[in-house]
């Protein structure tokens, strides 16, 4: 194997070039894009110039496009002493702009995540916080969008506000949701809160990353049953909750409540309770007329029950979608599916004398209780916002927190979404409501869900309530809130029995440990050798291992909860072994500056594990060696 350079040069678009290349080999030449081969290949699927089509267009969004694809400058450092159970948990906390950070996340947990719930800043027209290198002028704006001349004469009568009000919003959150849809698994889920002032344009952004085709609701969730008066004409009384799926999500489901399990009142041979429902279609397309498919007979065996497509000797009762008034209506399954399910209908006689066909539809299947699908309108007690503040006070006092998600909310997302050990991020994670819920949930069922918050360190106002409570950070807010959480649900005379996994580990983006590449235009030759020799070591001055160390690990694709075991007892150098369940192959770093060669003929390499060290703690010869053994990275 050739010996690679490891640089921190990682970007999608690489794997996205990969498998153009792959559909489509003939359109690359010496590794370039041949665009005239890739025309011809597209066919007629290829836009024609200058051609109308639908969108949402704003100014910025080619910028922020390409703001995805541009690898991070930044790494992730270990902050031990600040999570729980460290040592053995998988859930994970970052403080840092979430944008940097889900790039450094992608590569390590690209199609790994279950579902993500976001509750992003809402666009009031104030300065938004996560400040991205692609941002233009307003004058500049004005021009791009055609309102000023050369001059900065105004063209049109609307305000400086109107345009980037919108732009300035979107394009804070589309690179965003780019890498949120690259990292989600093909069942995965996205559920973002928002309010009316972003709502249609959200709906229409996330319908071009996720594709409109997986849209799943557009959630009305009541969360102030008396309204708010601050708005003109309007009292409002509701958040939206955009749901967009991956191309083979199903969900779980939510718990039925006490009341909607009163409705399985009847209790069958087996002891297990159960309730009848029509097998006619009731509401909507329910005619003749309209479903003209699903009217049809059934025929039912009137000493059994049992009913049949077939009438014959013993299913002599023929059943018609019969309406109240007495016009056609139509079934709710079709002829197939009713001879597929045919042995969980019974025919019943009513009071009136005449045969209808009913669904016997039990509490518990496979020995779980049923799950109901959610409607499209959320409200409660448990929704509100007072609810969840007064709650949110609780457990963490009076720390000038405003307006904390309802836990019970999150709950009913994870639980409807997730099982299992699934894994689940938040990266506008606030006050950490998502972990909270995430602990709650694993402790309701005995799931093992993982989860991922992401909080920008955030300043809290000064001299305000959360800076008298010792709250300097957004972000100390919910690693607190965390820790908080855990006692309250793991009580400390039961922690030690508890099997799930009750802890977080905390990380915090930093600067990156490898020097970045600075471009030299003079034509000095001496001045431009000093640059290559300055360059020669690519790590910056004063690095440490334990910085590094999580950097070498997302950039060759291990997770933040990898296994690490420390082969220091038989080598003589400081070996790290890293495991990871989703990756097939391990990974080996030593960062000593000289390895023995017994360390290397100690080490149980295999061809496809990974070895990572500095590029002067071998000679050529051992790199030549451990090179034909494993893929050798050097630093």
């Amino acid at each position: 194997m050739p010996i690679e350079k490891l640089r921190p040069s990682f970007t999608f678009t690489e794997d996205r070039l990969k498998e153009l290349q792959a559909v489509a080999p003939e359109a690359f030449a010496d590794g370039m894009i041949d665009w005239d081969t890739l025309r011809e290949a597209i066919g007629e699927y290829l836009e024609e110039e200058n051609q109308e089509h639908y969108g949402l267009f704003w100014p910025g969004k080619r910028d922020a496009r390409r703001l995805a694809a541009m690898p991070s400058k930044g790494t992730l450092v270990p902050q031990p002493g600040q999570g729980v159970n460290e040592e053995t948990t998988h859930n994970i906390f970052i403080e840092g702009d979430n944008l940097e950070v889900l790039k450094l996340l992608r590569k390590s947990y690209a199609g790994s995540v279950k579902m993500i719930y976001i509750d992003p800043p809402y666009n009031t027209g104030n300065d938004l916080i996560y400040f991205d290198d692609y941002k233009i002028s307003p004058e500049d704006f004005l021009k791009e969008l055609q309102l000023v001349n050369a001059e900065g004469t105004l063209l049109s009568t609307n305000s400086r506000a109107d345009g980037r009000f919108h732009s300035k919003w979107l394009n804070m959150m589309y690179p965003r949701l780019i890498l949120a849809r690259d990292m989600l698994t093909e069942d995965g889920v996205i559920f973002v809160s928002i309010d009316d002032n972003e709502a249609h344009n959200l709906r229409q952004l996330m319908s071009e990353v996720f594709g409109e085709e997986n849209f799943v609701a557009d959630i009305v969730v009541v969360n102030n049953l008396k309204g708010r008066n601050d708005k003109a004409h309007i009292a409002t009384a509701h958040e939206r909750l955009l749901i967009f799926k991956r191309p083979t999500f199903t969900e779980v489901g939510l718990d039925l409540s006490e009341e909607q399990k009163k409705d399985y009142n009847l209790v069958g041979e087996d002891g297990g309770r159960y309730r009848l429902l029509g097998l006619r279609k009731r509401g909507g397309a329910d005619t003749r007329e309209k479903r003209p498919n699903l009217f049809y007979p059934i025929y039912i065996n009137p000493s059994q029950g049992e009913v049949s497509l077939h009438k014959d000797d013993t299913y002599t009762i023929e059943v018609f979608p019969q309406k109240s008034d007495g016009s056609d209506g139509a079934w709710r399954w079709g002829g197939k599916k009713v001879e597929k399910e045919r042995r969980t209908l019974i025919g019943l006689q009513k009071s009136t004398g005449a045969w209808d066909v009913f669904q016997v539809d039990y509490l518990e299947k496979d020995g779980a209780v049923r799950r109901m699908k959610p409607k499209s309108v959320w409200f409660g007690t448990d929704y509100s916002t007072d609810s969840a503040t007064k709650e949110f006070k609780k457990l963490m006092g009076d720390c000038g927190f405003s307006n904390p998600k309802p836990v019970p909310l999150l709950v009913d997302l994870v639980r409807y979404a997730t099982q299992d050990d699934d894994l689940i991020v938040d990266f506008f994670a606030g006050s950490c409501t998502t972990a909270h819920a995430v602990y709650y949930s694993n402790s309701n069922d005995g799931s093992n869900r993982k989860f991922i918050m992401v909080q920008i360190p955030e300043k809290t106002e000064p001299n305000s309530q959360a800076q008298r409570a010792g709250y300097h950070l957004i972000s100390d807010i919910g690693k607190e809130r965390i820790r908080r959480a855990i006692k309250q649900i793991i009580p400390k005379d039961k922690f030690m029995l508890s099997s799930g996994d009750f802890g977080f580990k905390a990380f915090r983006f930093e600067p990156s440990n490898f020097k970045e590449w600075q471009p030299y235009y003079d034509k000095d030759a001496q001045e431009l050798q000093l640059h290559f020799d300055q360059s020669e070591t690519p790590l910056i001055d004063g690095w440490k291992p334990e910085r590094l160390n999580p950097e070498i690990l997302l950039l060759q694709g291990f997770p933040l909860d990898s296994r690490i075991i420390l082969l220091d007892a038989y080598t003589a150098n400081t070996v790290q072994r890293v495991h990871s369940e989703f990756c097939d192959h391990e990974l080996f770093i030593c960062l000593d500056t000289r390895i023995a060669e017994d360390t290397i003929r100690l080490l149980n390499l295999r061809e496809h594990d990974i070895f990572v060290c500095l590029d002067r703690a071998l000679t050529d010869e051992a790199k030549i060696r451990l090179a034909d053994r494993c893929n050798l990275k050097v630093i």
